[in-house]
Parts: C-alpha cells; structure tokens; sequence
C-alpha cells in the first residue's frame, strides 16, 4: 500500500485532542501573568498535580503562542503523619518536592515551573502576588485568606483572579465533608465578582493566625483531621472554578461561590454580585 492511498483511507488528519479543547478557551488569564498557587497540601497536592497535567497539554497546543509561568509557594514541609489524607511523593519543604516532581513529569516547552518555599507573609506577599496574576489559594487558614484577599483586591492590582477553596475538618461534632470555593475577579481596575471577605466576617476579621505567625506548639495544635476525600472534592471544585474562568460566556454570569458537601453529594453555586441571577 502506497503512502498515498494510507491516507486516502485514513482521511482528514484529525485534530489533536490538546487543540480541540484549546479552541474554545481564552488562556489570558493564564498567561498575562503567572499561576501562583499557594498551600501544597491536602487540597493543594490534588489540585496542582492536575492543573499542571492541563497546563501541559495547553502548551503543547499553544505550540510556543503561549507560555504559561507557574509558582508553587508552601513554607510547610510533608511529614508522616499527613499520609492519611494525601499522597505524599517525599519528605521535605512541599514547594520544593511537589516542583521536582512536576518537573520530572512534565518537560513540556511553554510550562515553566517554579517554587518558592515561603509562607505568605506581609513582608512578601507583594512580591508573591502581582498584577496580572491568577491565584489558586488552598490554605487552611482565614488569616491567610485575608492576607492573599487584600493583596488582590486593596486597589494596587488592576487585573488579578483570586480562586480560594477550604473544607472543614472532623472535629466539634463536624463530619468534615462540606468545603466552599470562592472565585474573586477583577478586570481592569473593577470587581467582577465579590472579595472574600465581602460575605464572609470570618475572613474579614479572622480569629485564627497564619502559619508564618504561628510557634511549632501552635502550628501542631492548630491541625485537625481532614478526608482525604473531600480534599479530592474540593481540589476538583478549584478546577471546575478555573475552567469555568476560562470558558467565558456574557449570557451566564460568573458565580462568586461554590458549596459542597460530600456527604450530601450537593454542590450548589451563589451568585452574590450584582450582576449574577436573582
């Protein structure tokens, strides 16, 4: 069979999977800035494993149109007994374990990886943080949220998304499967979509300290135990979040908040701002 008549019966060259999802997308966000994802543990271990596997792919479609910077920020270490409720790949500061792990899986031109292994703090968090930016906060602190929040929506930065998601732990007579999904957006100087903090007093004013703040004694006393399941949910709710950002659509406004809960299997979005449906 000649080369010629192989294709003649193969057809159109079909297109890669990597452009046809591609195509409908607007990637400004992810490559006007960078993606600064911030806590690398229960929720943020699920989530940066599979944004990167979607980044890669991204890249690979963009075929050098498009460069996608990522920064990985955790001044936490894995230690043992997290094993429970995440897959730990090795024991040493997260940024930098999960970065090397990343970039032995993923060599992909266009992806750029990079950590830092810092807490977010006052002294960095301008330097974290800069405009143009798309954020993925999964820390399991308000103070943290609030720090972060600010940062994004204090007026310096014109142009940044800010996609945060927590869930509760077992303890005080909570199951620990309910977790929220906040998506903030700011576009050209203006709120699309609520701060934080609007709604929420618990991150306005919050009761708790970050980790930067915090002594060993606190740190250990302020951990609670998670599931790891609604870890994996709320890691998928983050990604939904993002994707969503990234299939705009005027006729169907943006939400500003996810619910779930597992235990329930309810996931139910809110629309807070002006502009979502009453």
């Amino acid at each position: 069979m000649t080369p010629e008549h192989a294709a003649a019966i193969a057809g159109p060259a079909r297109e890669s999977a990597a452009h046809a999802i591609l195509r409908p997308l607007d990637t400004s966000i992810l490559t006007r800035g960078r993606v600064v994802s911030i806590g690398l543990g229960g929720i943020g271990l699920f989530l940066n494993r599979t944004v990167a596997v979607f980044f890669a792919g991204l890249c690979q479609a963009m075929n050098g149109d498009g460069r996608i910077d990522m920064l990985l920020c955790d001044g936490d270490a894995f230690a043992l007994e997290n094993a429970y409720r995440m897959d730990i790949p090795n024991f040493g500061n997260k940024a930098a374990v999960l970065a090397e792990e990343l970039l032995e899986r993923f060599d992909s031109p266009g992806l750029n990886i990079r950590w830092l292994g810092e807490y977010v703090t006052t002294d960095n968090v301008e330097r974290i943080i800069q405009n143009g930016d798309c954020v993925l906060l999964a820390c399991d602190n308000h103070a943290t949220r609030q720090l972060v929040n600010r940062r994004c929506s204090g007026g310096q930065l014109t142009d940044v998304v800010l996609i945060s998601g927590g869930n509760d732990g077992v303890e005080e007579g909570q199951r620990g499967t309910y977790g929220n999904v906040q998506v903030y957006v700011r576009a050209g100087g203006r709120d699309i979509t609520a701060p934080l903090d609007r709604y929420h007093p618990e991150i306005a004013a919050p009761a708790d300290k970050s980790p930067g703040e915090m002594s060993c004694v606190e740190a250990a006393a302020a951990g609670v135990p998670q599931l790891v399941f609604t870890n994996l949910a709320m890691a998928s709710a983050m990604c939904n979040a993002l994707l969503r950002l990234l299939m705009p659509h005027e006729d169907e406004p943006l939400y500003d908040e996810v619910s779930l809960d597992i235990f329930d299997a309810t996931c139910l979005p809110h629309w807070f701002s002006p502009a979502g449906p009453r």
